[in-house]
């Protein structure tokens, strides 16, 4: 396969630059596989096509405020970090701009001088190894400095920090938000266990490997970026229990895909564990897990329009695109969102 097999024109006004308010008011668009039809709805109308005894798997991943501008000690050049993944307390992979002023031994500051940080090492793809040093507990110097890292194709300023949060976020740990979860609000949560649906966590952070471009133009060539995950073995049980008892899994998000997908077998028996996933889901890929997805709309050529296309068909996809091009939909993090029955 081609990367442009998984081209489609987008406007730029379509690409959404603000949440949803109330987030539940964002529009749905259901597409049904098998007989190849396509509803116009709001995501709030999603309790009706989960029926009592379906498990809704959601990703409970909290993004940190990631992006820190800083200056180099010396020079006083400026630089940008985003904080890709922990690697042990105060060691992290980072990607940085202008990478040109990060050799290894190379020092930065970041407020005034709170948070200090220095290159010992290279990563994939041009990231680096930093060591930071500060005085009192990481994540509250980060909480301070740090800003919440939105994607580059939203250009106005987010007012409120948990706009780009799920309300059901947990553990720190992602670069960016898992986006299809952004439409869900409390009330709404509440109804869906009402109706006798189960909501079972399980976690991804996050990092660049669900949103690095395809560089490459045969799509097997493109490596995914590791992701850290972990299932309980609550999770698991009672996800293999609903298939056993012939219920659907709805997993929210295509993290939570990569998530159930990297843990089952073949026989679509999910095993609790943690570790870390590099699955890259393109057409042609079986499904073991997963039965329905709930997603937004995705950038063109990107890894994540490839696991959608995997999950319906490419031409089913893009025939989908066109039509939310032409209906108006919104796009990306902030976006309209799928459901993919």
């Amino acid at each position: 396969m081609n990367k442009s097999d998984f081209y489609y024109d987008l406007p730029q006004e379509l690409i959404a630059q603000k949440p949803m308010e109330p987030r539940d008011a964002s529009r749905l668009m259901v597409v049904h596989r098998a007989q190849d039809r396509i509803e116009h709805r709001h995501f709030y109308d999603i309790l009706e096509y989960l029926s009592p005894g379906d498990v809704l798997v959601v990703n409970h991943t909290r993004v940190i405020p990631a992006r820190l501008y800083g200056r180099k000690v010396g020079t006083g050049g400026k630089i940008e970090f985003l904080l890709l993944k922990r690697l042990s307390r105060d060691e992290w992979e980072v990607i940085l701009k202008p990478g040109k002023k990060a050799p290894v031994g190379a020092r930065f500051e970041f407020g005034n001088g709170e948070l200090l940080a220095e290159i010992i090492g290279h990563a994939d793809e041009g990231g680096r190894i930093v060591r930071f040093s500060y005085e009192g507990v990481f994540e509250q110097v980060l909480e301070r400095l740090g800003q919440m890292p939105l994607p580059p194709y939203i250009h106005e300023r987010l007012e409120d920090r948990d706009r780009y949060q799920t309300v059901y976020a947990k553990y720190d740990g992602s670069a960016a938000a898992p986006t299809a979860g952004l439409h869900f609000t409390p009330e709404l949560l509440d109804k869906v266990k009402q109706k006798g649906i189960e909501i079972v966590p399980i976690l991804l952070h996050v990092g660049l490997g669900t949103f690095r471009p395809v560089k490459e133009e045969k799509v097997e060539d493109h490596h995914m970026h590791s992701e850290y995950y972990e299932v309980s073995p609550e999770a698991a049980d009672q996800i293999n229990a609903a298939h056993a008892r012939g219920n659907k899994i709805f997993a929210v998000g295509t993290t939570s895909v990569r998530t159930l997908e990297s843990v089952a077998d073949d026989a679509g028996v999910v095993h609790a564990g943690s570790g870390w996933t590099e699955i890259f889901i393109m057409p042609g890929y079986k499904f073991k897990a997963v039965d329905a997805l709930i997603t937004n709309f995705h950038l063109p050529e990107s890894t994540l329009l490839m696991l959608v296309s995997a999950f319906a068909s490419r031409e089913q996809i893009l025939n989908a695109y066109e039509i939310a091009v032409q209906e108006g939909y919104q796009f990306f993090s902030f976006g309209s969102a799928q459901l993919l029955l």
